[in-house]
């Protein structure tokens, strides 16, 4: 193994139950002291009257495919219906249907069994590689019956996206996950988590997850559990499992490269130093970002519910039903309209920036003109940079400019941190301005910019097509103690923004967006490792209740990652059918998006056209706001922008 695969020390809990001695000695021999507690054992459903109807409707031809999530659960099966059918009857049925397995294991067992797989799915093997597989592969599922062999909780996404493709799901459970036998060791390792006297935490399975929190419940010590694992770095082996973090508003800040044990373990012992300073840095941070999210609930802005709490807009964001889809476009008060241009002309873009009043005035002139459904206040992602210590110019011809970059660790100097929130009060001002020129039931964003696309202008001075200073400090920071001059920018930029939303939200916003303008420049791999811990770091600090959109353009293989907590919202570009992105973001989202913003450049016609498909693709999915899948061009006539918000109304009416 590398020799700078090192825990040095560092306390690791891991939850193994069937291999907790493999994981206590790979954890001692990267220099871990290892604290290994099992959280889980397999438990068949005895008797299983629901497993031997499966197998009847499996041999009389009424289930035509059936889908293996593990091969311990083909197991449980067999034993549960092996006093009541023919075994050998049922093994030759299956022979004959379609059968789909969740990865090796379940082809395995079916091997066993004398059974060959007809498909199986690869790696990262969680639902929506199943779903995709079929999509890929024009797999026969519409109006068929299809048989699901779940395991310890269902999964409501993959039987959604299933019956969103026309099955009938006949979902099948065979065992679950109760606690061990002796659960003492398990309390322990709880109780340590939730005190932050644990450096790591090395989770194997999504069923860990949910057996930690279920003994945190009845412990009494579910929040306390959750703030303690806020600073402690959490290893996920896979997707399937980071997911179940993410569905208990928990997020993991490490996958390995393969999803399996040794990988797991060696890979966080590498990265365990800069994992771990994050999550100091992070402890270090939290009281200022509870101080502002204190500064949220006790403003008289929130202090009751907002009359726009039921919009439509609203409600989309809380995926709840809604009698029409909402629209509304960024960049919708702009440069193709002629009011904006009026009041552009007579100051800087900055100076209007900074003119609360101007800033509401141009808003809602446009939200009163194309009749949307929500607004966002006039800002610019970069003034944030100013009270951190970076020189912002917009200059005419080149746009934004910074003329002191960082580029080296030598340039952190000086860095500051967002010490006096009120520097940025213009901003706060304009939201209060705008929340009062606004009639009531029209929500107000807020919003940000992203802190890899924060990070990309203070490194690179301005924009850029290739990132090539921005990727080089990033990819230092990989051999650097702590993640060096990357990390300590990327903390001070997401406790920067954190605060900064959480004020916004006190001045009256109803939802924020974060822009990642520039995150297209980079893998999934780079984004994971590089950036999506200082994201969770900041969803997580947003104030509880108030909707996220979650925004970042350019690579599509992205998505995924953008899914954040519960009430988060994903924007999708134009770079993909949005059908097929909310199938990779999953169903149980809200999604916003995607026309092409250059459709508004076309005739009425093609607009409505373009508009209607767009409506069609995704009719009768709850959580749809209808938005462009970037700004509004300059050049767009401003009549088509509110006939594509007509259009919407007129064709989304249900």
């Amino acid at each position: 193994m590398p020799n700078d695969a090192d825990f040095a020390g560092l306390h690791v809990a891991s939850l193994e139950s069937r291999r907790g001695d493999d994981m206590r000695r790979l954890i001692e021999r990267h220099g871990g002291v290892p604290h290994v507690s099992p959280s889980m054992r397999e438990v068949p459903i005895e008797p299983n009257r629901a497993a031997i109807d499966f197998a009847y409707r499996v041999m009389t031809g009424e289930i035509s495919t059936v889908i293996f999530m593990t091969g311990v659960g083909f197991r449980f099966l067999m034993r549960s219906i092996e006093k009541h059918v023919n075994t050998q009857r049922f093994l030759d049925s299956l022979s004959d249907i379609t059968t789909i397995c969740r990865g090796p294991k379940p082809v395995a067992a079916l091997r066993e069994a004398g059974v060959k797989a007809t498909h199986r799915i690869g790696e990262p093997n969680t639902w929506r590689e199943i779903l995709r597989y079929i999509d890929d592969h024009k797999l026969a599922v519409a109006n068929q019956e299809i048989g699901l062999q779940e395991y310890g909780i269902s999964n409501a996404s993959l039987v959604a996206g299933l019956e969103a493709r026309g099955a009938s799901v006949q979902p099948v459970r065979v065992y679950g996950w109760d606690f061990p036998e002796q659960t003492d060791p398990l309390r322990e390792n709880i109780q340590a988590l939730a005190d932050g006297q644990r450096d790591l935490l090395l989770l194997t399975s999504a069923h860990q997850i949910v057996n930690m929190m279920r003994m945190a419940e009845t412990m009494g010590i579910t929040d306390q559990l959750r703030s303690g694992l806020r600073t402690t770095a959490i290893a996920s082996i896979g997707p399937t499992t980071s997911q179940m973090l993410a569905e208990c508003d928990l997020h993991a800040d490490l996958e390995p490269s393969h999803p399996k044990m040794g990988h797991l373990v060696v890979e966080s012992a590498r990265r365990s130093a800069q994992l771990v300073a994050a999550k100091k840095r992070l402890k270090e941070t939290d009281e200022k970002i509870q101080q502002s999210i204190s500064f949220v609930t006790e403003s008289p802005a929130t202090a009751e519910k907002h009359p726009s709490h039921d919009s439509l807009f609203l409600k989309a964001c809380r995926g709840e039903p809604t009698e029409r889809t909402p629209i509304w476009l960024m960049r919708q008060a702009g440069r193709y309209m002629s009011e904006y241009r009026e009041v552009r002309a007579k100051q800087s873009f900055l100076e209007l920036c900074a003119n609360p009043a101007l800033c509401s005035e141009v808003m809602c002139t446009a939200v009163d003109r194309l009749g949307v459904d929500a607004a966002i206040i006039f800002s610019d992602l970069l003034p944030l940079l100013q009270p951190l210590g970076f020189d912002l110019e917009f200059v005419a011809g080149d746009g934004p400019v910074i003329h002191n970059p960082i580029r080296s660790s030598d340039d952190l100097t000086r860095l500051k941190r967002l010490d006096d929130p009120q520097s940025l009060g213009f901003v706060y001002e304009t939201v209060r301005q705008t929340r009062a020129d606004l009639p009531e039931g029209i929500p107000l964003i807020g919003f940000a910019g992203s802190p890899f696309t924060l990070a990309s202008y203070a490194i690179e001075g301005g924009g850029s097509k290739v990132y090539t200073n921005t990727k080089k400090l990033m990819y230092e920071s990989v051999s650097q103690s702590g993640g060096g001059a990357w990390a300590e920018l990327m903390s001070t930029l997401s406790e920067a923004i954190t605060v900064y939303l959480n004020h916004q939200i006190a001045a009256g916003a109803q939802c924020v967006q974060l822009f990642d303008s520039w995150a297209g420049c980079l893998s999934p791999i780079e984004y994971s490792e590089f950036v999506l811990p200082w994201m969770n770091q900041i969803i997580a600090g947003i104030a509880p209740g108030v909707p996220v959109i979650n925004f970042a353009t350019g690579n599509p293989e992205l998505l995924p990652l953008l899914r954040g907590d519960s009430r988060t919202v994903v924007g999708v570009d134009w770079r993909i059918p949005l059908p097929v992105a909310w199938d990779r973001i999953g169903r149980d989202k809200s999604v916003q998006g995607n026309l092409d913003p250059a459709v508004l450049l076309a005739d009425p016609d093609v607009i409505r056209t373009r508009a209607a498909d767009l409506l069609d693709s995704v009719a009768g999915r709850k959580g749809h706001i209808f938005n462009l899948g970037h700004g509004v061009f300059k050049e767009t006539p401003v009549e088509n922008a509110i006939a594509l918000v007509e259009t919407v109304k007129e064709l989304s009416a249900r």
